[in-house]
């Protein structure tokens, strides 16, 4: 069983002029039975927005599916013309 693991990421994309105000979190855990879940929250800031569970059977799988949202997150300024930024 691996080593119990958790670790977060929170961004925001905020733009008044354009109306634009989103927020996106991202966790990466280990859960009681040794499975890795990434755990995604986005929508607009204020909304109850959606969510997304998915399980992965090792940490590996789950750094590299956690990698390329994080590399999506950081596209956003070509996508929707306002740059996401970290938050605390």
């Amino acid at each position: 069983m691996e080593t119990p693991f958790s670790q977060s990421w929170h961004w925001q994309a905020i733009d008044p002029s354009r109306n634009v105000a989103r927020a996106y979190d991202l966790w990466i855990e280990t859960d009681l039975f040794g499975w890795t879940t990434i755990e995604r929250r986005w929508g607009r800031i204020g909304s109850k927005g959606k969510a997304v569970t998915t399980s992965y059977p090792d940490r590996a799988t789950a750094d590299v599916i956690a990698q390329q949202i994080r590399t999506r997150r950081e596209s956003a300024i070509q996508r929707i013309g306002v740059r996401y930024r970290a938050v605390g």
